[in-house]
């Protein structure tokens, strides 16, 4: 499968289903996909919610040629937007354990994980 042939909606999210798979393979459980609170109110889509113990992890995936070019992406006010849902996230599911936001990054079929990442 070649990337340059794919729209980038495909690219997406056939690199949120990598990631999901390299998430499961390091134990854990893939608890929500595509969660997106507050519609029309300056709030974000979490690309993938997991989970593996006491901890949540909020997962941005990104999808570039290269790992600064994916960084560049991931603009301030989308990272402010995304822990405004997370934070959403956790209320609803009264949450009390620990919770973090990585960054999994594609390019090509290599993955970067970047943990605490914001």
């Amino acid at each position: 499968m070649r990337f340059s042939k794919m729209d980038s909606y495909k690219t997406g999210i056939f690199s949120e289903i990598l990631a999901c798979a390299y998430l499961i393979l390091h134990g854990f459980r893939i608890v929500r996909r595509r969660y997106i609170t507050g519609r029309y109110t300056n709030r974000a889509e979490i690309d993938i919610i997991a989970q593996r113990r006491n901890l949540i992890v909020f997962i941005e995936v990104k999808h570039r040629k290269t790992i600064n070019a994916a960084w560049d992406a991931i603009t301030t006010p989308q990272i402010r937007r995304l822990r405004a849902a997370a934070e959403t996230y956790l209320i609803e599911k009264h949450w009390h354990g620990d919770s973090r936001f990585d960054v999994i990054i594609v390019h090509g079929f290599h993955i970067k994980w970047i943990k605490n990442a914001f």
